[in-house]
């Protein structure tokens, strides 16, 4: 019973942060005004570069210090409370001060700095729990779909009545996760290492490249729609924001429904086919999104596109698990989300450089052709290493 009812307020604790971040996203556009941009494709897309190039330097010094002291739920306070103070700034300060769009991105890696904390930290603790690898990453699988899920159509709302009313709330969401998190229990094995063998981990576990390749690539699509698949919709279909968000949660809505399933799905037939086939299936369906030629089509193929991220997210999660040892854990799953904020980062630079250069339609056609093509690269890999089925992967039902 303790380990469900840590599972669920751990789940409530990745929700909340992810709940914040997506907030921004349907009213991304107005929001970079509002704070000063005079554009709104390029200042988006360095807003959102600005807090994920914070993910991707920070992200493996929280791991390492969690996995060298032992503890998780501290530095969860730290990053949550880090990560509000930084939102609350960046919707008072650039008013307050006149202060540039440079110094409102300085805010902005600040921020993502501490918010990649809480996000990683929360995922490692619910790594930590028994009960099936699959059934633990498919929780932290739900609570991201659901963070992302509710927070697309409510910022997009939000944003209608005000472009810096998402700051405000995500500000009071990452306040109450430091609160929350509080309320669970520390599992995190006792420190057997310095900081600096912690950061090691990929050289004692070179099969984890094989989940940071596929969460790279996952991430890279969530980066491209995040930016390039608002700015689609609202150009092709005339979108406004709080629309633009409905249909964003055609995607979020079965991605974080499925998630629990999908995962306990991969605790009983393995990692390969969800992984592998998973991958090839998605990738298709982010082509389809881009090629449809009226919104109802393009917003089923959202939904088809939700359901096969289901698949493959929670399954790659629980790969990290299976295959870190258990004091490696913060830090393996530091190196995911490393990968994946790579990805995510990928997603929107490299997908709204295109879009400016080609059209969004060959932006669709590269993001659902990287996904394809890293299925393709790494299934060989897979079947040989026999990384689908690894033994020892825990299928109680705690």
């Amino acid at each position: 019973m303790t380990v469900r009812r840590d599972r669920t307020l751990l789940a409530a604790v990745v929700a909340s942060v992810l709940f914040a971040q997506v907030l921004l996203y349907p009213g991304i556009g107005d929001l970079v005004t509002a704070l000063g941009a005079t554009t709104e494709l390029d200042a988006g897309m360095w807003f959102l570069a600005a807090e994920f190039g914070a993910f991707v330097c920070c992200v493996p010094l929280w791991g390492a210090l969690s996995d060298a002291t032992g503890k998780r739920v501290p530095w969860i306070v730290l990053g949550a409370g880090g990560a509000a103070v930084g939102y609350a700034t960046l919707a008072v300060l650039p008013a307050a001060i006149d202060l540039t769009f440079g110094g409102v991105l300085v805010l902005r890696v600040f921020q993502g700095a501490a918010t990649i904390g809480a996000f990683s930290l929360a995922i490692t603790m619910l790594m930590d729990l028994e009960g099936g690898h699959g059934k633990n990453m498919g929780a932290a699988g739900i609570a991201i779909g659901t963070g992302t899920a509710l927070g697309a159509p409510v910022g997009g709302q939000l944003s209608e009545l005000d472009p810096l009313a998402p700051l405000w709330l995500a500000a009071a969401l990452l306040g109450g996760v430091a609160i929350l998190v509080t309320l669970v229990e520390d599992r995190a094995p006792a420190a057997t290492r310095s900081l600096r063998a912690a950061l090691s981990v990929t050289r004692r576990t070179p099969t984890l490249s094989v989940p940071y390749a596929f969460g790279l690539i996952d991430r890279f699509t969530a980066g491209f729609f995040a930016l390039v698949g608002t700015l689609y919709f609202q150009d092709a279909f005339g979108l406004g924001p709080g629309d633009t968000g409905l249909v964003l949660m055609a995607f979020f809505a079965p991605f974080a429904l499925l998630q629990y399933p999908m995962g306990a799905l991969s605790d009983r037939i393995g990692r390969t086919i969800p992984v592998v086939v998973g991958s090839l299936c998605y990738g298709g369906g982010v082509i389809a999104v881009g090629v449809a030629p009226t919104l109802g089509l393009a917003v089923a193929a959202m939904v088809l596109v939700g359901v096969l991220g289901a698949l493959v997210a929670p399954a790659t999660m629980a790969l990290v698990t299976d295959l870190a040892d258990a004091s490696d854990r913060g830090t393996a799953m530091a190196g995911f989300n490393l990968f994946g904020s790579i990805g995510f980062l990928g997603g929107f630079l490299l997908g709204g450089t295109v879009a400016s250069a080609a059209g969004f339609g060959a932006a669709f056609l590269v993001a659902g052709g990287l996904e394809i093509a890293i299925a393709l690269v790494a299934a060989p890999i897979f079947l040989r290493l026999s990384l689908g089925d690894p033994p020892g992967v825990d299928t109680g039902e705690a």
